[in-house]
């Protein structure tokens, strides 16, 4: 477009290959009058020219005759040169285009056809509605859009009306529109009308009485195009008669000019009277430019002033509009404060009275979005589950809701008993609350978890419901092992458990048993479960470290310590002094020097290290740990060691010859 030239009519010529129609030079955005009814348009055209392919694609804009939809149009491929000059730019109707593929179809050139289309870096199409009834365009369109996308080339449409109201219109059509953008073009309100014939004159060069401008502004006109016609007529006028038309002069210079069905009055009287206005034609008007002033599209109550007699229903018609206008009302205050996660969405929608099943939708998703999770239990933190729960697990539960990029997530807690990783979660969670009081945590269990996604889904707020989830901060989540008889729950957690890793959000599980033990659980979900850090919570009554030996459950070695050793780190107690041992402990580390041992006459002191070779079964009386990650719990603060034994450490053992 950069290389074109003007002709004397004022057209401008592009270079051939670059655009099969002229552009007018005068329709550009900054020509162009931005209001409340066309401002989502603009923004939205204005991107698609400057980044083709990257935002809304493809963009569809519609509204009745004489709205700015060609100007947008004619705007977008002059604004698109001015950033892209190298770029093909093609603009012109879509009966052009059924014309070029009728003649291809005749001759057999469809392919010639497809591949000059297919390279353009922007499509604009403009009387998009004249597909209805042509299956053929319809599937070729369908084809060229796909290709031109998948170019990273830009597709804008126009049409008189939205795609949903275009009568058999290929339902994959329909979805291409709907994954782009569809923008609705409402008629201008009076501050905007205003705008435009100002501007307008200023181009012309013309100046016009005082309150012609504000007069004219207010005649009933359906559309800008008629609007600038008035404001011609009286340009041309004043041109022939040498003179300024005044205000009194506006009601009979306009009243037989297409648009206009009421007489434009200034607080001065007519000069001639006009023939009566009807009861229903005047409250249809008035409640129409109501909406119409308010941002909101009143096509509905439009056609019915179109009919020259009363039209039936109109009353009821009337009052279902203004009960949709009242909700419309509600729903948008109520979106205001839930925050409007989606403001785009909601500009759109709540500009039509015809749209508001889809207003619902959205609203419901927006509760949905800023829904709270329920709250923590009364009870200690931490620092106050005395004795009954492993120092370790404490130690660690505190860590990870610490540390700014924490060694291991997520902490995963077994024990036979859920209501003790119940009881400890909540802990957690009261204590990372007193904390940051405002923080989004989550405490619930699998099962409750899936029962809230099918039911999202049978609400068809799905998708809030993820980003809802998605804002928590810390995840705990017990009873996990419920998940294995969940399929399609396992599917969402996985995603969700993805989505809160990168946010760096902190997740604690429990389960009854440990990840190795799990059956019919995905492997993606076992490995993250494993690749964070597995500590046993014992059971209710587990004090003596004999029993934690001799537990059944066990797959790691015997703990090194008793449940209930002091340790000195945040979770209380007092560290021995000088950091000795009891007999006890030091009976727990002989055992677990001869772990896995062979049985050598019966002396027991082989000194021989923990097998590290297997899979956690005992095979030929050999203990061997699972790949669980092992951990080890020294009872004086000097010694306290955490080792995991990944595969690179079990290589690093063998190669000393341990």
């Amino acid at each position: 477009m950069g290389s074109g030239a003007e002709d004397g009519r004022g057209l401008l010529h592009l270079r051939p290959g670059r655009c099969l129609m002229d552009l007018d030079p005068r329709m550009t955005f900054d020509s162009f009058v931005v209001g409340p009814a066309n401002r989502m348009a603009a923004a939205a055209a204005k991107r698609a020219a400057e980044s083709p392919g990257k935002g809304y694609n493809p963009l569809f804009l519609y509204s009745d005759s004489g709205l700015g939809k060609s100007h947008i149009l004619n705007a977008i491929a002059h604004h698109s040169d001015r950033y892209h000059p190298g770029g093909t730019v093609l603009y012109q109707p879509l009966e052009l285009y059924l014309s070029e593929l009728t003649d291809a179809m005749a001759n057999g050139s469809e392919a010639r056809l497809g591949a000059r289309y297919q390279s353009l870096d922007l499509l604009l199409l403009d009387d998009v509605q004249f597909l209805e009834g042509q299956p053929e365009a319809q599937e070729m369109l369908l084809r060229l859009l796909d290709r031109i996308t998948a170019r990273g080339g830009q597709t804008v449409l126009a049409s008189d009306r939205s795609p949903a109201e275009i009568d058999g219109l290929d339902s994959r059509l329909l979805n291409r529109f709907s994954g782009g953008l569809i923008v609705d073009i409402g008629p201008p309100d009076l501050e905007t009308r205003t705008a435009i014939l100002r501007r307008k004159a200023e181009e012309r060069g013309a100046g016009l009485a005082e309150g012609v401008l504000a007069s004219l502004a207010k005649a009933p006109f359906r559309n800008v195009r008629e609007l600038q016609g008035a404001l011609n007529r009286i340009l041309v006028l004043q041109e022939l008669e040498g003179r300024p038309i005044s205000v009194e002069e506006l009601p009979a210079l306009i009243q037989g000019l297409p648009g206009v069905r009421v007489q434009v009055a200034e607080g001065r009287a007519p000069s001639r009277q006009p023939p009566a206005v009807p009861a229903w034609r005047r409250r249809l008007e008035a409640a129409a430019e109501a909406a119409e002033a308010e941002g909101i599209v009143a096509t509905r109550l439009r056609r019915l002033l179109e009919h020259p007699r009363e039209p039936s229903g109109w009353e009821s018609a009337l009052t279902d509009f203004e009960t949709a206008l009242d909700r419309i009302r509600q729903i948008r205050r109520e979106l205001e404060s839930l925050g409007n996660p989606w403001p785009e969405a909601a500009a759109t929608l709540l500009r039509n009275p015809d749209r508001l099943d889809e207003s619902e939708a959205l609203l419901a998703s927006a509760r949905e979005r800023a829904r709270g999770f329920a709250p923590l239990p009364d009870g200690p933190g931490l620092e106050r589950l005395g004795e009954d729960m492993p120092r370790l697990a404490v130690r660690a539960a505190d860590r990870l809701l610490q540390a700014e990029s924490p060694d291991y997530n997520p902490l995963f807690l077994h024990t036979p008993s859920q209501d003790r990783g119940r009881s400890f979660l909540a802990a957690v969670g009261r204590t990372h609350r007193s904390r940051n009081p405002e923080a989004r945590i989550a405490f619930v269990s699998a099962a409750e978890f899936a029962e809230e996604f099918i039911d999202a889904l049978a609400r068809g707020v799905a998708g809030a419901w993820r980003e809802r989830w998605w804002t928590v901060e810390v995840l705990l989540l017990y009873g996990i092992q419920e998940l294995s008889m969940m399929e399609r729950a396992q599917d969402e957690f996985f995603h969700l458990f993805e989505a809160l890793k990168r946010r760096n959000s902190r997740i604690f599980l429990a389960a009854d048993r440990l990840p190795s033990a799990f059956e019919r659980v995905d492997n993606r979900l076992l490995s993250r479960f494993e690749g964070g850090l597995v500590v046993d919570l014992g059971e209710e009554a587990r004090s003596r470290p004999e029993e934690a030996a001799e537990s059944p459950r066990d797959t790691a070695p015997p703990r090194a310590a008793s449940a209930s050793a002091p340790l000195g780190r945040p979770g209380g107690g007092t560290p021995r002094p000088g950091g000795s041992a009891s007999e006890e402990e030091l009976e727990l580390l002989r055992q677990l020097a001869t772990v896995g041992a062979p049985d050598r006459g019966g002396d027991g002191d082989s000194g021989a290290p923990v097998g590290l070779r297997g899979s956690g079964e005992e095979l030929e009386g050999v203990w061997r740990p699972s790949r669980e990650r092992v951990v080890w719990d020294w009872p004086a603060v000097e010694e306290q060691i955490v080792e995991d034994y990944s595969d690179r450490g079990q290589a690093e053992w063998a190669s000393k010859g341990r």
